[in-house]
């Protein structure tokens, strides 16, 4: 499990953000060599995977305490997420979105079902090989863990509060969402720096993909100048400005909800979280028909992803590698859980013969949600983040539902008495 925070060596959150600030400095100038050993190193290695791993490094040795610091919530989740998808979806082309096709859709469908049946099988395969790891109350922690791995962190609190998961459950199956879900992010990372040649061998039809990449490409080149002081200024005023009123719109929009609509919980709409996200988003999306979209031209998409980079860090961050060692076989019933997820998406994706990028947007709009979405999708391309942004939200709206469903199902299987 964690350490205190007391046995942190640097336990200043201004420290630690200096120390996020020079590593991904670091990792960005060796990335920008052309010769000699960086070269070769980073051609097998994305600089947006070591953006990830060396602050869970950082916690792993002790350095930093990644659980207490509030770099991640509220600095990055709240402040820096909502800021970075309104620049990255001020400069989307809706239009070329939508030319993507209905398969991306399928995909995140088939994501969301691939992790309820994961953990069904997950469960009962568990039962069969140490049912130890399965007695008791673990069927409550899935049902968090299903609410994480299908919405986000308020789907899975929601499942904590619906099936009333004792605290010492839902840390240990937090520790498997960070551990299992984490490292997934990270080999659909590796894998995006190779989505071209993946692509080619499975015949993928990547024409709207591209399209959509040459479509923002060649805006940004028709609008690109040297950025102003007016310019940078602009662009941190709409970024900040529309996250200042996301949160000021939040609280009272979740409490009415919550308050007044039967249905709210089912779907999140009582999280203020949600609403930061989804004005966020939609806020971005409607400033990206105005001349605001202009503003890509000096580099508000760039300052987006750096963003997105200063978030990826802070996620890091919460990862322990060795924690897991506690729970063995918690982290083994994790594994076939995603392993269920894997199979069944790829699958799908074989037979509709989708690029890699559907089949990643599809997976990490579920088991990463609208905080980590957009950074999966940036890794292939920045243009690209807006999609996971979109998809992101969709699963927390839809992640406390079918969680539900999993936490019922479960509690039928194990014999527990209804809470």
């Amino acid at each position: 499990m964690q350490e205190p925070a007391r046995t942190a060596l640097i336990s200043n959150d201004i420290v630690v953000l200096g120390l996020i600030a020079a590593t991904l400095g670091a990792v960005f100038w060796t990335s920008s060599r052309q010769t000699g050993f960086w070269k070769k190193f980073y051609t097998f290695v994305p600089a947006l995977l070591l953006c990830y791993f060396i602050p869970g490094i950082y916690n792993t040795i002790g350095l930093v305490d990644g659980q207490n610091t509030k770099l991640y919530n509220p600095v990055a989740s709240r402040v820096l997420l909502p800021g970075a998808l309104v620049l990255l979806t001020l400069t989307i082309d809706l239009k070329g979105v939508l030319k993507l096709g209905p398969k991306l859709l399928v995909m995140y469908a088939v994501s969301s079902l691939s992790v309820m049946l994961g953990a069904v099988v997950a469960f009962l395969a568990m039962r069969a090989l140490h049912p130890e790891t399965v007695a008791g109350d673990t069927w409550g922690g899935m049902a968090a863990l299903a609410g994480s791995w299908i919405g986000g962190g308020a789907n899975m609190l929601a499942m904590k509060e619906i099936f009333q998961v004792d605290a010492t459950t839902f840390g240990q199956f937090a520790v498997v969402d960070v551990g299992v879900g984490y490292v997934w992010m990270a080999v659909l990372i590796f894998l995006a720096s190779r989505a071209q040649a993946i692509d080619a061998r499975s015949g993928a039809d990547t024409r709207g993909i591209e399209e959509l990449k040459r479509r923002i490409e060649s805006f940004q080149a028709q609008h690109q100048r040297v950025a102003s002081l007016t310019d940078l200024a602009m662009i941190v005023g709409i970024a900040f400005g529309v996250v200042g009123l996301a949160h000021a719109v939040a609280a009272p929009l979740s409490a009415w909800f919550g308050a007044n609509v039967s249905w709210a919980r089912t779907v999140s709409l009582h999280e203020p979280f949600f609403w930061v996200v989804a004005v966020s988003t939609f806020a971005g999306l409607a400033l990206s028909f105005t001349r605001a979209r202009e503003l890509e031209g000096a580099g508000a998409s760039k300052i987006g992803s750096l963003l997105l980079y200063f978030l990826i860090a802070c996620i890091g961050l919460q990862m322990d590698i060795l924690a897991l060692l506690d729970k063995p076989w918690l982290f083994a019933l994790g594994l076939i859980w995603i392993a269920v997820h894997i199979l069944i998406l790829w699958g799908v994706g074989r037979l509709l013969r989708v690029p890699l990028f559907y089949f990643s947007i599809g997976s990490q709009s579920n088991i990463g949600g609208p905080a980590s979405a957009p950074v999966v999708a940036s890794a292939f391309h920045p243009s690209l983040a807006p999609v996971g942004a979109l998809l992101g939200a969709l699963g927390y709206a839809t992640g406390t539902g079918l969680a539900y469903v999993v936490g019922v199902t479960l509690r039928s299987l194990a014999g527990a008495a209804p809470v």
